[in-house]
């Protein structure tokens, strides 16, 4: 096919999924552009045409709507991605107003708003005959008092929107293992910082019981694509990010996503994830992401080019041909896989040869490494070694 690549592309927030679709759509000409806080990679990319970081002091918000809706206007015609939730949260309130100056994709503002809410997103689910976790709401002291005697330990308190949560604590959730004096407290550290939160109950298992579709809606109802992977480590285990990641068809989660998504009438980008619970083996719903996720180049490697379709179909171009592989591939971080090893070896879950048995399998695909573009991994390095060293 030949691409028209004439509709420049700006890139919000993110990390390493702004990453791959800078070297992926800048590497075969899209003019693509960057904005972002120091640690996005893809601001060191040598196929990033221009990179606007986000001043030391300035929100990323403030940044952008000084941007974005300025009097300045070289911009203008843009088409704007979000990466981020912050960027999911900034387009949202400022929707009309871009919109009259960017291409937005097909998203529907109101239920982007609802994903960002974790425990509406439950609640959707639900709603949509989908399995979900059970969860308790933990708005007022009241609420507290009616946790007890219905909770069964463990739990997770939840941020019901994670990026405000992560900025404070550093983290994605508190588990608590037992006891509703623990719960409490942590509740009510939550409140101390004015982050809303919910009460969940923990699914257990390992976190191989983990995975995700992918697809993307048109406004006409039709799925541009549909792609699942699965996990094979998190760290922290149970409640961190994926570490090990592996493709592959998974049937039974491409209908439950595609159920969900056709029940809330998704438009746009749409990533939900579930975890099988070994108790009546369901997959029940963890959450949903109306973005590229930190594995978008393993999913572009497996045959499944999100970005440029996405793009193609924003710019009204044909689609290209696209065939998912049928070769498991691997996306792998080393350091942090490592450090779920000894978690997992701690709790006598995995042996020093397990491990190494389940890295030795597979292709593996990294997010950051790459000859034709070093920069972004220079930065990486330099960053790990400025917080290991104190600078």
């Amino acid at each position: 096919m030949t691409l028209n690549v004439s509709t420049p592309l700006l890139l919000l927030g993110g990390k390493e999924n702004t990453l791959s679709v800078v070297r992926h759509l800048g590497g075969i000409g899209v003019t693509v552009r960057v904005s972002g806080p120091p640690s996005c990679w893809a601001l060191k990319s040598r196929f990033c045409t221009e990179a606007f970081p986000v001043p030391k002091g300035m929100t990323q918000q403030d940044y952008w709507s000084t941007l974005l809706l300025g009097n300045d206007g070289r911009l203008n015609g843009h088409m704007l991605w979000a990466l981020s939730d912050d960027a999911i949260e900034f387009i949202n309130r400022n929707h009309s107003r871009l919109a009259a100056r960017y291409i937005l994709d097909d998203t529907d503002a109101d239920l982007q708003r609802d994903f960002l809410d974790k425990m509406k997103t439950l609640d959707l689910a639900r709603a949509a005959g989908i399995d979900a976790p059970r969860h308790w709401v933990a708005k007022t002291e009241q609420d507290l008092g009616a946790l007890r005697g219905n909770v069964t330990f463990p739990v997770m308190v939840k941020p019901v929107q994670s990026h405000s949560f992560i900025k404070v604590f550093g983290k994605k959730l508190f588990i608590v293992e037992q006891g509703m004096d623990e719960l409490e407290a942590q509740i009510r550290k939550a409140w101390d910082h004015g982050i809303a939160v919910f009460v969940v109950e923990m699914i257990p298992g390992p976190d191989s019981l983990l995975s995700s579709y992918y697809t993307y809606r048109s406004r006409d109802g039709r799925r541009l694509f549909n792609f699942t992977k699965s996990v094979i480590r998190r760290w922290p285990v149970n409640r961190g990010n994926a570490c090990y990641h592996k493709t592959g068809w998974l049937p039974e989660t491409a209908a439950a996503g595609a159920r969900f998504f056709d029940n809330v009438g998704l438009r746009g980008l749409g990533n939900i994830e579930f975890k099988r619970d070994p108790r009546d083996g369901k997959l029940k719903i963890i959450e949903v992401n109306a973005r590229l996720t930190a594995a978008q180049e393993l999913v572009r490697r497996a045959g499944v080019p999100i970005d440029l379709i996405i793009y193609c179909h924003l710019t009204k171009q044909p689609l290209p041909d696209f065939t998912m592989s049928s070769e498991e591939l691997r996306l792998w971080y080393p350091l942090r896989d490592v450090l779920g090893f000894v978690e997992l070896w701690r709790k006598g879950q995995l042996s020093p040869w397990g491990w190494l048995k389940s890295i030795a399998g597979g292709k593996h695909v990294s997010m950051l490494m790459s000859l034709k573009d070093p920069m972004p991994m220079t930065a990486a390095f330099t960053g790990i070694m400025a917080k290991v060293f104190g600078a």
